[in-house]
């Protein structure tokens, strides 16, 4: 269950070139490339002919060659040459989804290209504004794309799954503040005096490596309609100002992530972690991606378990506690924008949370 008419993120800018590349975004199958100018093109993987993958094709300058039966399309999808015909079929076309190339990213939209409008993508600037640095990857995920969204808006779980990196027992004693409207849901959670984790200890010794003393941490989570999730994340010593505004004694990052739904059960994640000191650094830019990575790596090894969980067990009743108001904020706004698409009532907010255990059988 995925909105249709909203920017998913289909490759890391770098992952699209003159090789073409096939992915499936909402189940549906899209190759992609890049024009003799650069610019990216996004076609449905299947041939008018006879249906084959196009990404088993070649380029010949911006066309798209089948590989089947050389039938060529052009980056507006039209066909422009068959083989063995002076004609061409005017019905002959495969699906040219609006492409935008973005914060490091390039989206497809894959709903109704009139309301394809570019201001609608989401906001990462932090990729690729020279006041910050970072870098990430991309996780292919067999599990419902709800279930990372479950994930990334409540941290609580980061004292007990990520405990030798990003634990604070004070996670699960503080309590969020929550903000939303009809796109986007806010929780904001402080720590004051507390010791800092490993990850962030880590940071701040390079920036202060003479202080020793409690920080104040902040996690400050923010989801927007369909699948962005930006995460402002930092310490710094306390009585330095920070709750009131002042950041600049400690360390601040972003993490930055946004999830495609590929089919029923599997998804795109693409994340990265950006920080707004000591830029030059990229033995740091490099060490904080891999620590990320490891710590991302155990939530793929649980998300994936927890789906095939869920699908062993479809009867079963969820229930939610106080840490997943975010979650439950988040799938109220996909299930009303999907249901605005497809002209339907609302789900009620009681069954959404076991939503996720019918993907597989009903998407």
């Amino acid at each position: 269950m995925y909105p249709l008419n909203a920017w998913y993120a289909a490759a890391w800018d770098t992952e699209v070139g003159r090789t073409l590349l096939a992915r499936t975004i909402c189940e549906r199958p899209v190759v992609l490339y890049r024009t003799g100018e650069g610019r990216p093109v996004a076609l449905a993987d299947a041939c008018w002919h006879r249906l084959v993958p196009l990404s088993m094709g070649r380029l010949d300058g911006d066309d798209l060659v089948c590989g089947y039966h050389g039938l060529a399309y052009g980056p507006n999808g039209r066909c422009t040459r068959m083989p063995a015909q002076e004609t061409l079929n005017p019905s002959a076309a495969v699906t040219a989804y609006p492409v935008v190339e973005r914060h490091r990213y390039v989206w497809i939209w894959p709903g109704d290209p009139d309301k394809a409008d570019p201001a609608l993508v989401p906001d990462l600037h932090w990729n690729d504004d020279p006041s910050w640095a970072g870098d990430g990857e991309l996780i292919e995920l067999d599990c419902d794309y709800r279930l990372v969204l479950d994930n990334l808006m409540d941290l609580t779980h980061e004292q007990f799954l990520h405990a030798d990196s990003l634990a604070n027992e004070e996670l699960s004693d503080s309590e969020p503040d929550v903000e939303h409207d009809e796109d986007s849901v806010t929780l904001t959670r402080w720590m004051h005096g507390i010791e800092a984790p490993p990850f962030l200890g880590m940071q701040l010794k390079r920036k202060a490596p003479e202080y020793r003393g409690p920080v104040d941490r902040w996690q400050i989570i923010r989801f927007t309609a369909p699948s962005t999730v930006t995460i402002d994340v930092g310490v710094a010593p306390v009585g330095t100002g920070a709750p009131q505004g002042d950041r600049s004694a400690g360390v601040n990052g972003q993490v930055l992530n946004t999830i495609t739904p590929a089919g029923p059960g599997s998804c795109h994640y693409f994340w990265a972690f950006t920080r707004n000191y000591h830029l030059g650094d990229q033995g740091l830019t490099t060490l904080l991606r891999q620590s990320v990575s490891r710590v991302f790596g155990q939530d793929t090894d649980m998300l994936n378990a927890q789906q095939r969980a869920i699908e062993a067990n479809p009867d079963h009743d969820f229930y939610n506690l106080n840490i997943d108001i975010g979650g439950m904020w988040v799938r109220r706004i996909i299930d009303a924008k999907v249901a605005a698409e497809q002209g339907r009532e609302r789900t009620h907010p009681t069954v959404l949370a076991s939503v996720a255990a019918a993907t597989r059988r009903t998407a």
